[in-house]
């Protein structure tokens, strides 16, 4: 009877921990709102003087270059019975800072660069081939996405406010992020080092692919073939 039971919990354990794992990571979810103004870049005239009221409202300072080698941007995808991770290669990026302060900047992500990681060659290049193809991000009709910084804060810690998950985030950033032609404004707590003229920064975050239009297989009806709604998203950047 012991021996029954014991196996019993056992599978009743295995079962509770693989459906953990297929689940999405826990993250800080990212707060999606409609797109909003994305600040320019300041551009002072001694002869214009509405120039200090217009910096008000730019991106002030120096624009650094993106190391699109070292920066990528990472995926996890979850389904009932497992889950999917990969990459997409950043084409081109700019971060203007003043200072130690974040002012604006963009990043441009090659679609066609998407990656997967977690499985062999050929089901990788399966799984690529399908989320580039029209039932996700159809890449051959939009082959970029983008990310427009649209105001970045020191994270303060207020009162009874919740912890961000992201261990060790120093700024929360809001910016459009623009996907299949769809831009969404995006907030989400992120880590932010500066040292000796570079800028590196990381982030980690939850966000609902459908808020982008990326609705295939969002239908749990489909049982196993059922891909959960909530994509985990990464950032990874570093300046030159």
């Amino acid at each position: 009877m012991k021996k029954q039971l014991a196996l019993i919990l056992s599978t009743v354990l295995f079962l509770f921990t693989i459906a953990a794992c297929t689940q999405a990571p826990k993250a800080d979810k990212a707060e999606v709102k409609e797109a909003q103004e994305v600040p320019k870049a300041a551009e002072k005239s001694p002869t214009d003087t509405n120039a200090d009221a217009d910096a008000a409202s730019a991106a002030t300072g120096n624009a650094l270059s993106v190391n699109t080698e070292a920066s990528k941007l990472t995926w996890i995808g979850t389904k009932p019975v497992g889950q999917h991770n990969g990459t997409i290669k950043l084409k081109e990026g700019k971060i203007q800072v003043d200072g130690d302060n974040i002012t604006g900047g963009s990043f441009t992500f090659d679609m066609n660069s998407l990656d997967a990681l977690d499985s062999s060659d050929d089901m990788n290049a399966k799984l690529a081939g399908h989320l580039k193809s029209p039932d996700f991000f159809d890449t051959e009709k939009f082959p970029e996405g983008k990310f427009e910084i649209t105001e970045v804060k020191k994270y303060e810690a207020e009162g009874d406010s919740e912890k961000p998950m992201l261990d060790g985030s120093t700024h929360t950033i809001a910016g459009n992020l623009t996907l299949k032609g769809v831009t969404k404004n995006i907030t989400f707590p992120a880590i932010v080092n500066m040292n000796g003229g570079m800028m590196k920064a990381k982030a980690s975050f939850n966000i609902n692919r459908t808020d982008w239009g990326l609705s295939y297989g969002n239908d749990e009806s489909l049982g196993d073939k059922f891909i959960r709604p909530t994509v985990n998203v990464g950032f990874d950047i570093e300046t030159k």
